[in-house]
C-alpha cells in the first residue's frame, strides 16, 4: 500500500482512485510525460463520471500542455457533455474557457479553431463566433485559411447581417479571387445589384479568370447583360448601353440575345421609344433565322404588352380621343409588325431554297392545332419540291400527309394520298419503296393484313419494263421490283402472315433477282431449317454462295459448314470434304485461318489422323504471314498429340525455313529445348548453330545467353569455344555490313555535300563535310578490302580523331563492341581464359562421343 499512501497526499485529498485505477497510476508514476500512458488511462476510464474524466484530462494537460492528442481528445469530450444542455447553461462557458486554455498553447491547431467556432455557432453567440473566426485568422499562418474561410463564410450567410458579410466576403476575395462568382451571388441574393454588376463586369473583362462552376466567358456576359437590363434603377454605376454594344461586337453568334437585352433595359428604363427603335435596328442588323427570331419575338411581345397596358389604363381613368388615336397608333404598329410574320423562321429558308424537304415540315408544325393550314401547307409542299432538286428525303412529305389523315380518322384520304406518292417520279428507288413500305405499314396498323400483303406483292409485281435498279434514265416505277428494301417486307410478312409455301417463293425469288444480301440468304436458310427442310436450307446456302465471292461470302461459307457438321457429323464425311475444298478455293489468306481450323477439326474427329495433318500443313502456307507463327504453334501442338514429339521435327525445320526471323529464333530455341528434352544433344547443338546466323549478338542477346547456358550444362571447353568462335564471326558480319552500309550513305552525302562546298568556299561548316567525306571514302576502301572469313586480317572499325559532332556519331555507329582479332584464330581461341565462362563439372555419357572416345 505504499502507493496509495503515496497517492493520497494531503495536498491532494480530492484525488481518490479505485482498485483498477492502481496499475494505471503506478505506470503514470513512471512515465509521467508518456503521452501514450496517459491515453491509455483515458482510454480506460471512458466509463467513469464526466467529473472524473475530465479531472483526469487536466491532470494529463498539466504536465503536457503542448499535446494536441490530449487537447484534441479533451475539448471533444467536453463539448459532447453539454451538447445534451441549454445554451444558457454555466456548463456552456466553462467549455469556452477550457477552449481559451487550450489555445494558450494550440493556437496552431485549425482543427481546434474550426470545432471551437463551430461550438460557439451552435451557442448562437454571433459577435463572439465573428471575433473568434478573427482571431483564428490572425492567429493561423496564411497557408491554413482556406480551411477556416469555408465555415466563415457559412456563418456569414446564415445570418441576416449583410453588411458584416459583404465585409467579410471582401476579405475572402484577397486570399481567393478565383471565388468571385460565390460572392456575386450573395449579392444577389441580398439585393446589392450595383456591386454584384461592377464585380461581374470585373470577371469578365478579366482574361485570365476561370469560373469555378464551370462557365464559359460568353455565359458571364449573358448574366451581366441580363443584371444590367432587368434592373436599371438599381444599377447605376455602369454603361449599360455600352457593355451591351461592346459585347454585338465580341460575340457575333449571340447577337439575338444581346439585343433583346438592350431592348429590355430601355422598356425597363421607361425609354419605349429608344427600345423600339433598338427592335427595328436589330431587325436590320442581325445575319442569321436565329437571331431574327429572338429579336421578332421580343419585339412582337413588346408591341403587344404596349397595346395591353394602354388598354388598361384607359379602362380605369376613362377613354379621351387622345387616347384612342394613341391606342389606334400602336394597334397598326402591332398589326404591320404580324404582317411581316412571313419574312420569319422557315419562310426565309423556304424563299431561299424552296426544295428544302425539312423547312416544309418545320412549317406544318408551326400550324399546329390549325387542319386547314396543315393541309394547305401540304398540298403546297408536295406541289412545289421537285424530288430532283429536293434537300433531304422527298417521300416524307407524302408519308407525313397520309399520316396526318390517318391521325385525324380519315384512312380513305390516307390511302389516297400514298397511292398518288407512289406515281410521283423520285430521284431514288428507295424513296419509292419507303412510301410502298408505308403503304403496308398503315394497313398493318389497322390490322388489315391481307390488304398489306396484296400492296406488297403488287410493289414487288415485274413491270411491263424491266430496268437496272441503278438505270437512272428509267422511272422508279420502272426500277422498284428490284428493292430490297420491299423484298424484306414481304419476306417478313410472309413469314408471319403467309404460308410456308409463298414464303419460300418470296425468298427464291429475292434469290433469282440477285438482290440478297449474306444476312437474307442466312435468313432463308434458317427458316428452312426451322421447318425441318435441311437439305432445303443447305441448298440455299449454295444458292448464296453462287451469288457472292469473297470476303462478302465469309458468313455465308461459317454458317453453312458449321451446320453441315452440326447435322451430319462423319456420316457425309466426303460431302463435307468436297465442301471446304470448295470454300477454301480462292479464299483469302485473311479468311483462310477459321475454315482450316473448322476443316481440321472435322478431320481429327470424324476423319483420319494424317488428313488432319494436310490440312494443318496446307493452313501453313495459306494463311496471312501475321498469322503463321500462330498456325504452326497449332500445328506441333495437335501434331505432337496425335503422333508424338519426334513427328514435330519436319514441322520445326518447315517452319524455321518460313517465318520471319524474329519467329525464326523462337521456334529454334523452342526446338533445340525438345531436341534437350529427348537427349538429343548434337542435334540440339546443331540447332543453335543455324540459328545464330540470324542473330546478331548486339540485338539477341537472351539467344546468345540461352545456347551458353545449354553448353554450361551439357558442354566442354571445346565446345564452347566453338559457341565464342561463331559468335566472333557473326559479330564479324554483321559488323562489316553496318560498315559498308554507312560507308555507301556517306559517300552519297558526301558528293552532294562537296558540290555546295566547291560553290561556297570558305565556310567552316563546308570544311567540315570535305572531311567528312574524305573519310568515309577511306572507311568505304577499308570495307571493300576487308574479308571475314580471312583469319589474318583484322576487322576494321571507325577510328576518328576529328571533335566533329558527325564524326563522332559515325564512330559510334560504325562499332559499339569494339573486337580485336589476332593474327592466328586458333591462338585467339588458345589465349581464351578458361575462368571467362563458369562450367558446371560433370560426367560426359559415353554415346556423346561415340566411336570417338579412347578405349
Amino acid at each position: 500500500m505504499v502507493v496509495m499512501a503515496r497517492l493520497s497526499r494531503p495536498e491532494r485529498p480530492d484525488l481518490v482512485f479505485d482498485e483498477e485505477d492502481l496499475p494505471y497510476e503506478e505506470e503514470i508514476m513512471r512515465n509521467q510525460f508518456s503521452v501514450k500512458c496517459w491515453l491509455r488511462y483515458i482510454e480506460f476510464k471512458q466509463g467513469a463520471p464526466k467529473p472524473r474524466l475530465n479531472q483526469l484530462y487536466e491532470r494529463a494537460l498539466k504536465l503536457l500542455p503542448c499535446s494536441y492528442k490530449l487537447w484534441y481528445r479533451y475539448l471533444k469530450a467536453r463539448r459532447a457533455q453539454v451538447k445534451p444542455r441549454c445554451v444558457t447553461d454555466p456548463a456552456y462557458e466553462d467549455v469556452n474557457n477550457c477552449h481559451e486554455r487550450a489555445f494558450v498553447f494550440m493556437h496552431k491547431m485549425p482543427r481546434l479553431w474550426l470545432d471551437y467556432c463551430q461550438f460557439l455557432m451552435d451557442q448562437g453567440r454571433v459577435t463572439h463566433t465573428r471575433r473568434t473566426f478573427d482571431r483564428a485568422l490572425r492567429a493561423l499562418p496564411i497557408t491554413q485559411h482556406s480551411r477556416i474561410w469555408p465555415l466563415y463564410l457559412r456563418f456569414l450567410r446564415s445570418h441576416p447581417l449583410p453588411e458584416t458579410a459583404v465585409r467579410g466576403y471582401r476579405r475572402f476575395l484577397k486570399l481567393s479571387p478565383e471565388s468571385a462568382e460565390e460572392y456575386i451571388e450573395y449579392l444577389k441574393s441580398s439585393d446589392r445589384l450595383d456591386e454584384a454588376a461592377q464585380r461581374l463586369a470585373t470577371v469578365v473583362n478579366d482574361e485570365r479568370f476561370v469560373s469555378k462552376a464551370g462557365k464559359s466567358n460568353y455565359q458571364l456576359w449573358h448574366e451581366l447583360c441580363d443584371l444590367i437590363s432587368q434592373n436599371p434603377d438599381k444599377v447605376q454605376s455602369l454603361n449599360v448601353d455600352a457593355i451591351i454594344r461592346g459585347g454585338l461586337t465580341r460575340f457575333t453568334d449571340q447577337l439575338g440575345k444581346l439585343w433583346c437585352s438592350l431592348a429590355d433595359y430601355y422598356i425597363r428604363s421607361g425609354h419605349f421609344e429608344k427600345a423600339r427603335d433598338v427592335y427595328e435596328e436589330a431587325i436590320r442588323t442581325v445575319m442569321t433565322v436565329r437571331d431574327f427570331t429572338q429579336v421578332f419575338d421580343s419585339y412582337a411581345q413588346f408591341e403587344e404588352s404596349m397595346i395591353a397596358a394602354k388598354m388598361e389604363t384607359a379602362s380605369e381613368l376613362g377613354r379621351e380621343e387622345e387616347d384612342d388615336v394613341d391606342l389606334e397608333l400602336r394597334l397598326a404598329r402591332f398589326e404591320q409588325l404580324i404582317s411581316r410574320r412571313p419574312l420569319l423562321l422557315n419562310s426565309v429558308l423556304l424563299r431561299q431554297n424552296p426544295h428544302h424537304v425539312h423547312e416544309w415540315h418545320k412549317r406544318v408544325a408551326l400550324h399546329q392545332g390549325r387542319p386547314r393550314e396543315i393541309i394547305n401547307t401540304y398540298t403546297e409542299a408536295v406541289q412545289t419540291v421537285d424530288p430532283f432538286k429536293a434537300t433531304g428525303k422527298p417521300h416524307t412529305l407524302w408519308v407525313a400527309f397520309a399520316k396526318f389523315y390517318e391521325d385525324n380518322g380519315q384512312l380513305d384520304d390516307a390511302r389516297i394520298i400514298l397511292e398518288k406518292a407512289t406515281k410521283v417520279s423520285f430521284k431514288q428507288v428507295d424513296d419509292l419503296a419507303s412510301v410502298w413500305c408505308e403503304c403496308g405499314e398503315l394497313e398493318l396498323r389497322h390490322e388489315n393484313y391481307d390488304q398489306a400483303l396484296r400492296l406488297l406483292r403488287k410493289a414487288t409485281a415485274l413491270p411491263a419494263r424491266r430496268a437496272e435498279y441503278f438505270d437512272g434514265s428509267e422511272p422508279v416505277q420502272n426500277r422498284v421490283y428490284k428493292s430490297l428494301k420491299v423484298w424484306s417486307m414481304l419476306a417478313d410478312l410472309e413469314e408471319s402472315l403467309g404460308t410456308f409455301q409463298s414464303t419460300k417463293a418470296v425468298y427464291d425469288r429475292i434469290l433469282d433477282l440477285r438482290i440478297a444480301t449474306p444476312q437474307i440468304v442466312i435468313n432463308y436458310a434458317m427458316f428452312l431449317e426451322e421447318h425441318k427442310y435441311f437439305e432445303e436450307s443447305f441448298k440455299a446456302y449454295e444458292r448464296g454462295i453462287s451469288l457472292f465471292k469473297w470476303p462478302n461470302v465469309s458468313d455465308i461459307w461459317s454458317t453453312y459448314l458449321t451446320k453441315f457438321i452440326a447435322r451430319y457429323g462423319g456420316r457425309k464425311l466426303e460431302r463435307a470434304r468436297d465442301l471446304f475444298e470448295q470454300a477454301l478455293d480462292g479464299c483469302p489468306p485473311k479468311y483462310a485461318k477459321t475454315l482450316y481450323l473448322l476443316y481440321a477439326q472435322l478431320e481429327e474427329e470424324w476423319g483420319l489422323a494424317r488428313h488432319a495433318m494436310a490440312v494443318y500443313e496446307r493452313a501453313t502456307r495459306a494463311v496471312e504471314p501475321a498469322q503463321q507463327y500462330d498456325m504452326f504453334n497449332i500445328y506441333i501442338k495437335r501434331a505432337a498429340e496425335i503422333y508424338g514429339v519426334t513427328h514435330t521435327r519436319g514441322i520445326y525445320q518447315k517452319a524455321i525455313e518460313v517465318l520471319s526471323d524474329e519467329h525464326a529464333r523462337e521456334m529454334c530455341l523452342r526446338f533445340a529445348d525438345m531436341e534437350c528434352k529427348l537427349g538429343e544433344i548434337d542435334r540440339a547443338r546443331a540447332i543453335y548453330s543455324f540459328c545464330s546466323q540470324i542473330c546478331d549478338p548486339r540485338t539477341t542477346g537472351a539467344f546468345w545467353q540461352t545456347w551458353k547456358d545449354f553448353e554450361v550444362r551439357h558442354g566442354n571447353e571445346d565446345t564452347i569455344r566453338e559457341m565464342l568462335r561463331i559468335r566472333r564471326s557473326v559479330q564479324a558480319t554483321y559488323n562489316t555490313q553496318v560498315n559498308f552500309m554507312a560507308s555507301q550513305m556517306l559517300k552519297v552525302s558526301g558528293s552532294a555535300t562537296g558540290t555546295v562546298s566547291d560553290l561556297a568556299p570558305g565556310q567552316s561548316g563546308m570544311d567540315d563535310m570535305k572531311l567528312l567525306e574524305q573519310r568515309a571514302e577511306q572507311l568505304a576502301a577499308e570495307a571493300e578490302r576487308d574479308q571475314p572469313p580471312r583469319a589474318q586480317n583484322k576487322i576494321l572499325f571507325v577510328r576518328s580523331d576529328a571533335s566533329r559532332e558527325e564524326l563522332a556519331e559515325l564512330a559510334q555507329q560504325a562499332n559499339p563492341e569494339e573486337i580485336e582479332l589476332g593474327e592466328d584464330e586458333d591462338e585467339d581461341e588458345m589465349d581464351l581464359e578458361p575462368n571467362e565462362v563458369r562450367l558446371e563439372q560433370q560426367s560426359v555419357p559415353a554415346a556423346v562421343f561415340g566411336s570417338l572416345k579412347e578405349d
